[in-house]
């Protein structure tokens, strides 16, 4: 993907099933290539990482294996929280406050946007959270992307316009 012009790529279960691969990615094309994308959802007391589409418990705890692909060479990490994901009742906050507290990488909150005012609370309450991510509410027409940056900015967070 790099190799045909894409500036990023995003790594799962490949990176799951070989975790060099996310060493390789970087020491090749930079870190600032790799995006580590994990799904994560609370089993117990643990948030644990997920696999195919959040379907197979890796029996992996979610914030070391963040920190060992950090460590490998991510230079981002995208959390889903399957827990939040397709709720639209706002961010898993505890869970990316508890990623924003282990790394030092940019961390992208994805799973569980319903609205505006989730994206409020996320930038708000998070003030280091890099983005977040949505799809649904925005292919169905529930919320617009003008309306959104609109409604950011008056919050005072900063977006671009």
């Amino acid at each position: 993907m790099l190799k045909c012009g894409a500036d990023k790529v995003s790594v799962n279960s490949g990176a799951i099933r070989r975790p060099e691969l996310i060493h390789e990615a970087a020491t090749r094309y930079g870190d600032q290539c790799v995006v580590l994308s994990v799904d994560v959802k609370r089993v117990g007391n643990e948030f644990r990482v997920f696999a195919k589409g959040g379907r197979e418990d890796t029996g992996m705890e979610a914030i070391g294996w963040i920190k060992r692909g950090v460590s490998l060479g991510a230079g981002e990490i995208v959390v889903n929280s399957i827990d939040t994901d397709g709720v639209k009742r706002g961010f898993d906050l505890p869970l990316l406050e508890r990623v924003l507290d282990a790394v030092r990488v940019p961390v992208i909150a994805s799973g569980g946007a319903g609205g505006i005012g989730d994206f409020v609370d996320l930038f708000k309450t998070l003030p280091d959270i890099d983005a977040g991510l949505a799809a649904s509410i925005f292919h169905f027409g529930e919320v617009t992307i003008p309306d959104l940056k609109r409604t950011l900015k008056e919050n005072g967070i900063n977006v671009r316009l």
